[in-house]
């Protein structure tokens, strides 16, 4: 089948047959840079999505694959940070029964997560103690994230459960996302990329100096 104008498509597939670039047009030699052939037969098959190499991830995507961090409380990065600085663990504020710290892979700038300590994996495991706190440092979170980010909006929520798309499906975390009218521009939205302005230790030290004190 010939696609307008584009390469032949192999019916079923979903796949290009073969692409060849300039000077070895109808050739399809395997000599050229340029050949993308059908993935019987190679590697090389396009699609519509543009790479950003972040290799950093693999130790993310390895521990998902063998459970850690998923459902068990001794490989949890939510029970492993208040026991580090809050400099090593992204930490903003800690209080009674949760905490607060950045998400380590941010959808923006400021993305916070409250998490209580007690290591429990959904919202309704949690105490009356639990919940009233996780609900007040989201608000402080919020009027915070306003003054020092200058944001829009927000997006809160959870994700119960690892089908939801929870991250860490054995510790219950709210996430906060800041918006601003800006933010979903072509970037995200054709490229499928999330361009990040601040590194997260000055947005850690940026919230953290913000964040209201008990004195």
């Amino acid at each position: 089948m010939e696609l307008p104008g584009g390469p032949e498509q192999v019916l079923g597939t979903g796949h290009v047959d073969d692409v060849v670039g300039p000077g070895t047009a109808g050739t399809g030699s395997s000599d050229d840079p340029l050949v993308i052939r059908d993935a019987a037969t190679g590697a090389a098959v396009p699609d519509a999505f543009q790479r950003l190499w972040n290799p950093h991830r693999m130790a993310y995507i390895d521990a998902g694959r063998e459970g850690e961090g998923r459902g068990h409380k001794d490989d949890c990065p939510f029970c492993d940070a208040p026991a580090k600085s809050d400099e090593d663990a992204l930490i903003v504020a800690r209080g009674e029964h949760a905490y607060v710290l950045l998400n380590l892979y941010p959808y923006n700038n400021g993305h916070l997560l409250v998490c209580p300590y007690r290591h429990i994996p959904l919202y309704d495991d949690a105490s009356p103690d639990e919940l009233r706190e996780v609900g007040e440092l989201t608000q402080t979170a919020m009027r915070v994230l306003r003054q020092v980010s200058h944001c829009d909006g927000f997006n809160i929520g959870m994700n119960q459960g690892e089908v939801a798309g929870a991250g860490v499906a054995g510790h219950l975390h709210q996430h906060i996302v800041p918006r601003w009218q800006s933010d979903s521009n072509f970037f995200p939205i054709i490229a499928r990329t999330k361009s990040m302005s601040q590194l997260l230790g000055d947005t850690r030290r940026l919230v953290a100096e913000g964040w209201p004190t008990s004195d």
